[in-house]
């Protein structure tokens, strides 16, 4: 083999060793939450790349291997041909033979050395890990390609190599990992906010929204001697006065300290002028929902939904309650304050606030 041959053959393995580094990174660095909106929209490199991700241990055993073999064919026919390079000129200067092949040897390891892991590692693996989505996409269908054509040796490998980790306690993956605990989800929450990736409003939603997990009902409710009501008697005056002191657009009625339901500010404000100060009547009391002191918040709220109630007694194992939960409340754990605007505007009817 002459010297233009060593060379071109260094280029090409250069891009070998590249392609299986790159393609190494790209399957453990991408998200499988961005390929797969891809696939189910019928890409094609994004299906591929999601089989390549499901078979990470497969695909990493034919990177290595390719990485193993592209190293090893640089050393053996791009070194002797930039080795012979450097000799000629160096015997031309005076050295002796013995001298001028070790020097040849050293600068032609030293180039091939600097070569390989700058182009043929560094630079493929952090291109790879800045856009490992698109690298993915791009590298997959080769991979897989390949292993295919190297499939027995490679799943020989793998099994042997599946013997040594099972030996260890270690169980082998398959398969990416792209799942996290709240805690890992919680640190890179804070990561991304710290390095302004995620806006700070985001991130305190966001944390509330893990934190909204850890509540129940019964952390949530408001106890029974803290409600605030109304009895079933009362006047649409008295009402009136109750919202737009408390602010509630709901008020439970209660009967001798037994929750009976709730009306509206709507319900209430419906009845004619002529009957402000008459006992309410003609409207039915929207029931309160019931929820176990125990159940979690999240639960609780999709129980509230499902039966269209935003207001629910809590109650304990025996049936008593013990407070009330209000549907804002629980909004409120998971997305922050929320102003009522019925509060900022007032319920009082102009015509009625002169009486």
């Amino acid at each position: 083999m002459n010297d233009f041959s060593g060379l071109l053959w260094l280029i090409v393995l250069l891009l070998g060793n590249a392609f299986f580094v790159a393609a190494e990174f790209a399957v453990m660095s991408a998200r499988r939450s961005q390929i797969e909106p891809l696939a189910d929209d019928g890409d094609k490199r994004a299906i591929r790349a999601l089989k390549a991700m499901e078979q990470v241990s497969i695909m990493l055993a034919v990177c290595q291997l390719g990485i193993t073999v592209c190293s090893l064919l640089i050393l053996n026919v791009a070194e002797p041909a930039i080795h012979h390079l450097f000799v000629v000129p160096l015997e031309l200067l005076g050295l002796s033979e013995a001298l001028a092949g070790t020097t040849a040897f050293l600068l032609a390891l030293l180039i091939v050395t600097f070569l390989h892991v700058t182009f043929g590692e560094m630079v493929p693996k952090n291109v790879s890990v800045s856009k490992a989505d698109k690298a993915v996409l791009l590298l997959a269908g080769p991979l897989l390609w390949l292993s295919v054509v190297v499939h027995p040796l490679v799943v020989s490998l793998n099994w042997i190599a599946n013997i040594f980790l099972h030996a260890m306690k270690v169980e082998p993956k398959n398969e990416v990992n792209s799942a996290f605990t709240a805690a890992e989800v919680q640190t890179i929450i804070a990561s991304s906010a710290h390095h302004g990736t995620l806006e700070a409003a985001d991130a305190v939603r966001l944390r509330k929204a893990l934190e909204f997990s850890n509540l129940t009902a019964a952390s949530t409710m408001v106890a029974s001697d803290q409600v605030v009501t109304l009895e079933r008697g009362t006047t649409v005056q008295e009402y009136e006065r109750t919202v737009g002191r408390t602010g509630f657009s709901r008020i439970v009625i209660a009967t001798e300290g037994e929750f009976m339901g709730y009306w509206h500010m709507k319900d209430v404000m419906a009845i004619p002028d002529d009957r402000y100060r008459q006992p309410i009547s003609g409207i039915e009391l929207r029931p309160l929902g019931v929820v176990p002191e125990g159940a979690e918040i999240e639960d609780a709220m999709e129980q509230m939904r499902a039966d269209g109630k935003h207001l629910a007694r809590v109650v304990d194992t025996s049936g008593k309650t013990l407070g009330v939960l209000f549907l804002e409340d629980v909004l409120e754990q998971l997305v922050g304050e929320i102003d009522d605007q019925n509060q900022k505007r007032g319920i009082r009817r102009e015509n009625r606030s002169a009486q």
